[in-house]
């Protein structure tokens, strides 16, 4: 990369800084120019010379990040004004058109406001949206330290204001505390004597133990790993309101105790029949298996219950991902073993999924048809054969339902809390 201090394409006269919502093209890692969005700006180090947050037009948010001067062609340089507008200019930089509200935010809004849904209030609903986008445009925390792990952070996250303009943040592993100063975290060490999540084991395989942890039993760490998740999570607004959920905390174990490699969180009473609100791998364990085990569990909860389940809409882009690839495995898997004739109820009695997310993926694969009316399941072996042999690519991933020691309350009962 340039070096502070050095030209850069057409450097501006006077150290004039470029506009916010300017689009320009910046220096990338691969060593190529690409076209983003000044979402920030701020002094630099050296004098006279600016740093820009920007938003690169082809990638997710999770890659915005500061730049030095140096690294942008100023000779690119639109500003938002001779571009379509601000509304348009900030869709061509990648914000979905469809980027739907996600539940709590609508919750929070209309248990404050007390409204029923027409037309402005959707409007309102959208205004509040736009609100939280401008809250949480710029990543404010950028590495933090978990156990044995520096991380790099991906999305702003809403620490107290004392915390939140710490380059980085210091995390006790087992309660999740968060500090400024390596000193404060070492001495918080000899005083903790947490060694796993804060709640009862109710898995455990080989290395491999789960947690549940009742967000109204433990409020402050199920709060704790909020705050931390959402440095990894664009569109997760669920940080302090933790007690209507039950959080399953994956971890691996050692002689040192049960850390912690990713989780989900699941409403105590959904009326949507939902049996995943919220899920996470935490960087340093993704594309290691870990997420569709977290997703196989929540059906194997489900399967317990003796209901069909179905994640919190809309999925992150890393979510559906996961979810399609274990839908899919697991459907395959159910075809080649039935050779009779099998409904799409049929399967989603045997595989808690919902019925909805079975159409969605046998039509990503092809093998369904509609006919007079219906979903007609089209498969030959030899088709299951070649997509089995595509998803073994990936791996084989699954919970053991006899290592699994839980039981549901009666579905009569008020609360779940346990």
């Amino acid at each position: 990369f340039i070096q502070p201090g050095m030209e850069s394409p057409d450097s501006p006269e006077g150290n004039n800084p470029l506009e916010i919502g300017t689009t320009v093209k910046c220096l990338w890692r691969d060593d190529e120019y690409h076209k983003c969005e000044i979402i920030e700006r701020r002094p630099a180090a050296v004098e006279g010379t600016w740093e820009y947050y920007v938003h690169y037009a082809e990638f997710n948010r999770r890659l915005d990040e500061w730049v030095i001067d140096s690294r942008i062609d100023f000779s690119s340089a639109e500003s938002k004004d001779k571009s379509k507008g601000k509304e348009d200019a900030h869709e061509d930089i990648g914000v979905p058109e469809n980027r739907k509200l996600t539940r709590n935010l609508k919750r929070k809004y209309e248990e404050i406001n007390h409204v029923q849904k027409t037309g402005e209030e959707d409007s309102k609903l959208a205004q509040l949206e736009k609100e939280h986008e401008e809250i949480t445009k710029v990543k404010n925390i950028n590495i933090v330290e978990l156990g044995r792990y520096e991380i790099d952070t991906w999305y702003f996250s809403p620490y107290p204001e004392e915390f939140a303009k710490c380059d980085k943040l210091y995390l006790c592993e087992f309660c999740l505390k968060y500090m400024k100063k390596k000193k404060t975290l070492s001495r918080h060490k000899l005083k903790c004597d947490l060694r796993h999540p804060p709640g009862n084991e109710i898995y455990r395989s080989g290395t491999l133990s789960v947690f549940e942890v009742d967000g109204k039993k433990n409020k402050i760490y199920c709060q704790n790993l909020c705050l931390l998740a959402k440095l990894f999570l664009d569109h997760k607004t669920l940080y302090y309101d933790v007690e209507p959920f039950l959080f399953y905390i994956m971890t691996e174990c050692d002689a040192r105790g049960c850390h912690i490699v990713g989780y989900f969180s699941k409403e105590k009473n959904s009326p949507d029949d939902y049996n995943l609100a919220c899920i996470l791998t935490l960087p340093p364990f993704q594309r290691k298996g870990y997420g569709k085990l977290l997703i196989s569990f929540s059906y194997e909860l489900s399967k317990k219950e003796g209901k069909v389940g179905s994640p919190e809409k809309p999925l992150s882009d890393l979510g559906l991902l996961s979810f399609r690839s274990y839908w899919t495995q697991v459907l395959l898997e159910i075809l080649r073993k039935h050779k009779g004739n099998l409904s799409i109820k049929d399967i989603s009695a045997m595989t808690a999924i919902k019925t909805e997310d079975i159409i969605s993926t046998l039509q990503s694969l092809n093998l369904i048809k509609y006919w007079k009316g219906q979903h007609i399941i089209s498969v030959t072996p030899k088709v299951i054969e070649e997509h089995l042999k595509q998803t073994a690519k990936q791996g084989t991933s699954r919970i053991e339902p006899k290592n699994l020691h839980w039981t549901p309350l009666p579905s009569g009962s008020k609360t779940k809390y346990r």
